[in-house]
């Protein structure tokens, strides 16, 4: 029985909606902070903006709350409008009604099934387990591919056993150890390819297995024999081959012509071959696009020390795909398809299943070519469509053919397991137009397919040779590395050098110019691809985008904001998480750009370097030493360069004044960005205008400041320097009065937490500061349109937000309020300081948890923020995207650009 939750005899669900659900996750799951897994009133848009009353994002899970006594059949058909607007990534398996009092649950699964009900004072987790567990909601062909997964690892690490001893304790870049590696990986691709034949009908039911069983003392070689037959036209094999093997189809296609050696299989290895990956497992339901990604990461050496099996998610694969070029082939598609039915109808069909025929796609850093796989297989579903709608006596053949998409891929074993994949998926589809039109062409051999080349993107000249008629469209996509300067070797270094100089730009960066150096020539191609975050915050947009539109042109054609790119395992520890950005580029400047976001898309004018809409797509942010407008100056705090010797924790305060109580007039306390916004404890030695007679008389002080000098003096001759003054921080700023912001901040607040230090603290290099500040530039600065300047100019540290004087502070447009709104501000400012000040003993970081917030602390950060608006002269209900681009406006005026 959990009921304890309910906290109101009669509840209502505006007031009580966050309470009831955050008590429900923390009861039932014993989750100790439910606000991290459920958001609510997320904006969706509709023909208005909506809000939903809770969702969770690990599932996707619409929750529609009502009042007791409420109709949850109409509350099911206003999720279900939210949820049909939703972006199609956001949607989960369930829509949940409530009423305090019974759930229902929705299966979208099940649409004309009847919902569960289930009464809230009998809830139990087995019941409503499905609520955050993802892996309940995964796509049976995820699960089936992850499961393949992970029995090629097994196989795969058996195999690796049962090297020789003279292979596996060899040096691991020799080329004895990097041959016999390959040979496993090309095994392991046959291997699999094998199976699946065997599944999906290219072969006979369990013919691999059956061939195998009774050889099992003798596996490899049979294994080499049948290897050598699947690579030999049928009319050419010996008249003397058993009927058993000669009853193997002819595979051709490239995938058994190498000869390779590999170990002998013990008993481990032909078990899993033989009972767990053939006898007990179907093949035959495998998602290329997704274990394409998984087999590569088990087997390539570079990521097997990685625990767990990552792939990317074709959710997140739509999210590039379908803005670059399906959802317009679809719209068309949609168009035709609803004309009456005459024979211009047909015509046009017969002629758009051309057009798709003549489409090229690539994919310059393809990995397993899960773009590519899943690009085609939806190109197929639309051609299928077509034949479909066509007369069954007039259906042409299938146009749409994997000789259209082409990659590049520097590792070789990666290169295999796309051009597998892409095969896997062309039996995949045949299939499915044979269910259609009740014919099809034979699946083996395979089409002849050399598209995706073992190359560096960068020296290989993949256009070259190709026919592609004018009129016709190449489409360039992908997910490139994502390497920090830092993270570089040489070879990338010298790489990112030839296009951006010395700018430290992320590896990605290089595929952009790769590309828009292609487009400036080509009028024809279309590109988009996954970016880390970086590369649209802080410096990165001066020194990556600029150039590429100064030297090329190249517009924003759409793009979408930052989000996680995760792999979407059941199991969360497993979970890869990059924030990332899909940027589309295009050669024209014409049209309306489209900008996606979490609540869906909008149409704007232009999309800016920082992914906002902006007044130019040339304007970039740099790094300025000076304000635009008559502002104060912002600096740094001080930065102690003592290797910790002149700052005392907080367990050590008590007994060190105790021990020295000469030192407690030279103690202050010291605050990083962590202390300030958590109020923790900490100290250091302030020992500005102490004299050495007075450091000498303190032996611990002394100690430390010796200490202090000889740490400085093992570091280089910028840091050697300042052992001369080793009692001193490396600059000694200690203004009386002071507003002071965190560099580092959680991006799950709403306002970055702001305040008032005077000289009793010292405040740290993690901290900027502005001395002798006012109630008005607080009042600005904790404002939402400051807010929302710092969320898209800052750089990130992940997520979280890496506040910059030189990039947000000195580049933020400042209202020129009149006398009158000036004191409006000044009085909402200090109504934010004297709400803070009503709860004593709260940190920012209780103060500014987004759902713990005080209300009266927020509703006079919302009454500063209409006054500021009033002074950019702003609707006070302005949205935050229309601030960003007013401000990007006024930075354009006032830089001079």
């Amino acid at each position: 029985m959990h009921n304890t939750f309910i906290a109101h005899q009669e509840p209502n669900e505006k007031s009580n909606t966050q309470s009831f659900w955050l008590s429900l996750i923390r009861d039932i799951f014993g989750i100790i902070n439910p606000e991290d897994y459920i958001q609510f009133e997320k904006r969706v848009l509709i023909e208005h903006i909506g809000f939903i009353d809770a969702y969770i994002p690990s599932t996707g899970i619409i929750i529609e709350q009502k009042s007791p006594g409420k109709d949850l059949d109409a509350a099911f058909a206003q999720a279900k409008n939210y949820y049909d607007w939703l972006p199609i990534s956001q949607r989960g398996r369930y829509i949940i009604t409530c009423d305090f009092n019974v759930l229902h649950v929705h299966d979208l699964e099940t649409p004309h099934n009847p919902p569960k009900i289930i009464p809230v004072a009998e809830l139990s987790r087995d019941k409503i387990d499905f609520l955050l567990t993802p892996g309940e909601t995964l796509p049976i062909e995820v699960a089936v591919s992850v499961k393949a997964g992970e029995l090629v690892k097994s196989l795969y690490e058996s195999l690796l056993a049962s090297l020789p001893e003279a292979v596996s304790q060899s040096d691991h870049s020799s080329q004895l150890y990097k041959d016999a590696i390959d040979n496993i990986n090309i095994f392991c691709v046959r291997l699999v390819f094998l199976l699946y034949a065997e599944d999906s009908g290219l072969f006979r039911k369990k013919q691999f297995h059956n061939y195998l069983q009774p050889r099992s003392n003798m596996a490899a070689t049979a294994l080499r024999e049948l290897f050598r037959v699947l690579n030999t036209d049928i009319h050419k094999r010996s008249p003397y081959l058993s009927d058993e093997l000669n009853a193997f189809p002819f595979v051709n296609g490239g995938l058994f012509q190498k000869d390779t050696d590999f170990p002998q299989l013990d008993s481990a290895a032909l078990r899993t071959i033989l009972h767990d990956m053939s006898e007990s497992f179907d093949w035959s339901g495998i998602s290329p696009a997704i274990f394409g990604a998984i087999f590569e990461s088990i087997i390539n050496e570079d990521t097997r020390k990685q625990q767990g099996i990552h792939y990317t998610s074709i959710t997140n694969i739509h999210k590039l795909i379908d803005p670059l070029f399906l959802d317009e082939l679809n719209t068309s598609l949609d168009s035709l398809l609803a004309l009456p039915e005459s024979p211009q109808k047909f015509t046009s069909l017969t002629a758009f299943q051309d057009k798709l025929a003549s489409l090229r796609f690539l994919d310059p850093a393809c990995g397993s070519g899960n773009f590519l796989t899943e690009s085609f297989i939806h190109l197929r579903r639309i051609e299928n469509k077509i034949l479909a709608a066509l007369p069954e006596d007039s259906r042409p053949p299938v146009k749409v053919s994997i000789t259209q998409f082409h990659g590049i891929e520097v590792h070789d074993f990666a290169v295999n397991v796309a051009r597998t994949a892409l095969w896997i998926s062309d039996h995949q589809m045949l299939k499915e137009t044979q269910q259609i039109t009740g014919s099809s062409k034979p699946p083996l051999p395979l089409t002849e397919y050399d598209g995706i080349v073992e190359a560096d993107s960068f020296n290989a000249d993949i256009f070259s040779g190709w026919d592609i008629p004018h009129d016709d469209m190449l489409y360039i996509m992908g997910n490139p590395p994502f390497l920090g300067y830092s993270q570089q070797n040489g070879h990338q270094k010298k790489t990112v050098r030839k296009f951006f100089g010395q700018a430290k730009t992320d590896y990605v960066s290089c595929w952009f110019w790769y590309t828009a150096e292609r487009m400036k020539f080509d009028s024809r191609i279309r590109a988009a691809f996954v970016a880390t975050n970086s590369i649209v915050q802080g410096e990165q947009p001066a020194y990556v985008f600029k150039p590429i539109s100064e030297n090329f042109g190249t517009k924003i054609a759409f793009a979408r904001l930052p989000f996680v790119w995760e792999n979407e395992l059941p199991d969360p520890s497993k979970m890869a998480h990059v924030h990332v950005v899909v940027i589309g580029l295009s050669g024209s400047a014409g049209g309306m750009r489209r900008l996606y976001t979490d609540e869906g898309v909008r149409l704007v004018e232009n999309i800016n370097f920082y992914l906002a809409d902006g007044p130019d797509e040339d304007v970039a942010v740099p790094t300025r030493t000076p304000v635009f407008v008559n502002a104060l100056h912002m600096i740094a705090g001080s930065h102690p360069y003592d290797g910790g010797h002149l700052l005392i924790e907080a367990k050590d305060y008590a007994d060190f004044v105790k021990r020295e109580p000469k030192a407690a007039k030279y103690i202050k306390r010291f605050m990083m960005g962590d202390e300030f916004i958590n109020n923790k404890l900490r100290y250091c030695l302030w020992l500005v205008g102490a004299e050495p007679s007075e450091i000498r008389s303190m032996p611990l002080v002394y100690e430390r400041v010796k200490a202090c000098k000889a740490d400085r003096l093992k570091g280089g001759a910028e840091r050697q320097k300042y052992a001369k003054t080793a009692w001193l921080f490396r600059e000694q700023i200690n203004p009386k009065h002071y507003i002071a912001i965190p560099v580092t901040s959680s991006e799950k607040r709403r306002y970055i937490p702001i305040g008032w230090l005077d000289d009793s603290v010292i405040p740290g290099n993690q901290l900027r500061i502005i001395p002798d500040a006012t109630l008005y530039h607080f009042g600005v600065l904790t404002s939402r349109g400051h807010m929302a300047w710092m969320r898209r100019v800052s750089g990130r540290l992940e997520m979280r937000y890496s506040y910059s004087n030189t990039i947000v502070y000195n580049t933020f447009a400042w209202p020129e309020p009149s006398a009158k709104q000036r004191e409006r501000i000044e009085q909402t400012a200090q109504g934010i300081l004297s709400a803070r000040a009503a709860h004593p003993g709260n940190s920012f970081a209780d103060l500014y948890d987004d759902t713990l917030m005080p209300e009266d602390l927020r509703r006079a950060h919302e009454r500063n923020d209409a006054a500021v608006c009033g002074a950019y002269g702003w609707d006070e209900e302005i949205e935050e995207e229309e601030i960003v681009r007013r401000l990007f406006v006024l930075y354009h005026g006032l830089s001079g650009k």
